[in-house]
């Protein structure tokens, strides 16, 4: 897999302000592309020390390397090759629990190390038994430190567990399935023991009045069927106390207290039922993002900034009061299905574009080895959009 080191692109806005739907002025964002990649693309995350590290998922190809670092414009397999090694073609002969079988998302966690989601469904179908789990990869030794496997009550099949936030004490994970029954998943990293929860629920489901476009027409695969990713972006507030969450075949963000979640944990024996209405009832609807795919709450100003696939454009919201709109940070063409974020230590966001419209499960002539692209910018001034300010460091 090569990889080709960009030059730095100009702004994308004329010098000036884009103006947000509720009227407030927001400066441009000047973007830049960072790395191009020949394979698709999702996750992207920062470590403290600054390390970047990206995730290629096995949706149309079985692409060689799942998890790399990023090194002086090259892809380096992550942690090693051996545990990049698995192959659709081998799952008979090399064990699930320790390789990459479909990685979807890799985020750095408060303390320093890496952490690697892999909910083991390969095209996003059947669900590699033994594969899904959540391993944690110390970045001092570049080794696994430890690894939680997921059995069928939490990764059942038709799961696909996407995204992953970590609370700032290190001790809870918090997880999307966007697969065929939506849900979140709660993780005590100490035990290792984990819950769904809202599974089935309205908030984590596919929204069936929503139909994902683009080019301003239906975004539908060759049998008739449109975008029916059910929960995906995560995002949790500064403080580890809000968690929000939305579908991507949707429009509406949802929050909860996280300490409502981290009791589901504690109440795990009760019956689903009963532990779902008492979590749904503490639901929260913040506003309406339109279909999304990426969340982040940057540390430096509390504000959300959102992905929107439909229109190559990436939104910033301010979470200081409810009914706040979205404004328009950087729109462009070449955005094409902004997915994931991460924040460097300097405040910088990341951003990936896994081209999903342009992938053979929309377009049978499609590569399956298919370019995708990380870029970057710089977020404006807090003042220009309203923020909420960051909580105090947790470590």
């Amino acid at each position: 897999m090569t990889v080709c080191l960009a030059a730095l692109a100009g702004p994308l806005l004329a010098p000036g302000l884009v103006r947000a739907q509720s009227g407030l002025a927001v400066p441009g964002a000047a973007l830049t592309k960072v790395m191009s990649f020949e394979h698709q693309v999702t996750g992207v995350t920062v470590a403290k020390d600054g390390r970047i590290f990206v995730n290629f998922p096995r949706w149309t190809e079985d692409t060689e390397v799942s998890v790399a670092e990023v090194k002086d414009g090259k892809l380096v397999p992550f942690p090693d090759v051996a545990w990049n090694s698995w192959r659709n073609a081998r799952k008979d002969e090399v064990s699930a629990n320790d390789h990459w079988v479909c990685v979807q998302s890799v985020v750095a966690s408060p303390d320093g190390n890496l952490w690697v989601l892999d909910p083991a469904a390969p095209a996003m179908a059947a669900l590699v038994p033994g594969g899904a789990k959540l391993v944690e990869i110390d970045l001092k030794t570049n080794q696994p430190a430890r690894t939680i496997a997921f059995d069928e009550s939490v990764a059942p099949q038709g799961s696909y567990l996407n995204d992953v936030r970590f609370s700032p004490d290190g001790k809870t994970a918090y997880l999307t399935d966007s697969g065929a029954k939506g849900a979140l998943v709660v993780v005590d990293l100490a035990s290792g023991r984990a819950h769904r929860v809202l599974d089935g629920d309205p908030s984590t489901q596919p929204d069936k009045s929503v139909t994902v476009t683009y080019d301003g027409k239906p975004l539908r695969r060759p049998d008739g069927r449109g975008v029916e990713f059910a929960a995906d972006g995560i995002a949790l507030s500064p403080d580890g106390k809000t968690l929000y969450w939305q579908a991507i075949k949707g429009k509406t963000l949802y929050s909860l207290p996280t300490e409502t979640l981290a009791g589901s944990i504690t109440t795990a024996l009760m019956p689903t039922a009963l532990a779902d209405k008492s979590v749904a009832g503490r639901i929260e609807t913040i506003g309406e993002n339109g279909p999304a795919d990426g969340l982040i709450i940057a540390r430096t100003d509390g504000r959300m900034y959102v992905t929107s696939p439909q229109d190559d454009s990436i939104k910033v919201r301010d979470l200081s009061g409810k009914g706040n709109t979205l404004a328009t940070v950087v729109q462009d063409k070449r955005l094409r299905w902004p997915d994931t974020f991460a924040e460097a230590p300097d405040g910088t966001l990341y951003v990936t574009t896994s081209h999903i419209q342009d992938s053979a499960f929309y377009k049978p002539d499609a590569p399956a080895a298919l370019p995708t692209e990380l870029w970057s910018f710089k977020p404006a001034p807090a003042e220009a959009a309203g923020s909420t300010p960051p909580a105090p460091s947790a470590r």
